[in-house]
């Protein structure tokens, strides 16, 4: 069977956050030092389409709590060629604030969810603090408007959605995140989004404490590995170093490509 055509993968920093290493990890120790932590948009192009993962937060709620924007993410996927009013196709791999927001920035897309992460995002769980304070109510609402209006596209569990390119259930961080895995031409990369937030949480085993389900995010960190090529396809969703780590596109600062190889 012929191989896919490859996609150019896109991660575009819109925010960053200095904090604790201790918050990044779930039972973190309060005597290490920072660790900042840095918000993404993706863009999966291909030849004859582009792919978004997940929105980012609008620019209201990242100053709200308090994170320090670098460019909008709509801004910063225009900046790398991608016309947001001709975006078909949205990927969400879970609807926290910072990865759902711009819902309205999209006219003529359809999103991408699972089941169970609407499922989650408007049921009995939303009642408990520790699980809604991370979900923006406006977001949520709004993609329930994309869902009556035909926009939504519901996925239940593993999902090829394009040649190249597919959906992964794991849970843990939420009841329905998902990881997205692209064919490039280095190879399977798996965009883990917040399946893994750092390189450290899966290469440590040190979940994150934003977590629905302990088991199953760890369970995850060895689901990405089978899915990717290697531990070097695979990309955190809020690792810093991931800008370090990539070749950037010149003259866009905070800007990188996956689908090249990473530096020694």
């Amino acid at each position: 069977m012929a191989e896919p055509t490859p996609f150019e993968i896109y991660a575009i920093q819109y925010a960053h956050y200095h904090r604790r290493a201790s918050l990044n990890f779930l039972g973190g120790d309060p005597h290490e030092g920072l660790m900042p932590i840095t918000y993404y948009v993706w863009a999966v192009v291909g030849r004859n389409k582009t792919w978004i993962v997940d929105t980012g937060g609008d620019v209201p709620g990242i100053q709200r709590r308090g994170r320090n924007l670098t460019r909008a993410p709509v801004d910063g996927l225009k900046a790398v060629g991608v016309d947001i009013g001709r975006v078909e196709d949205v990927i969400i791999t879970h609807m926290h604030w910072d990865h759902a927001g711009n819902y309205d920035q999209f006219p003529n897309a359809r999103y991408f969810i699972q089941d169970r992460e609407m499922n989650y995002a408007t049921g009995r769980h939303m009642c408990q603090r520790p699980f809604h304070e991370a979900y923006d109510v406006e977001h949520v609402v709004g993609l329930v408007r994309k869902l009556y209006a035909g926009r939504v596209r519901f996925v239940d569990g593993d999902e090829e959605l394009a040649p190249g390119l597919s959906v992964h259930h794991v849970g843990g961080h939420t009841m329905g995140m998902q990881m997205v895995r692209v064919w490039t031409r280095r190879g399977w990369v798996v965009l883990a989004s917040d399946a893994a937030h750092f390189y450290a949480n899966r290469e440590q085993v040190r979940p994150f404490p934003t977590v629905f389900h302990v088991g199953d995010m760890v369970q995850a960190y060895g689901r990405m590995l089978r899915l990717a090529d290697s531990e070097r396809h695979i990309v955190p969703g809020h690792d810093p170093l991931v800008l370090e780590r990539y070749p950037a596109v010149e003259k866009l600062e905070g800007v990188v490509r996956l689908d090249l190889d990473p530096k020694a």
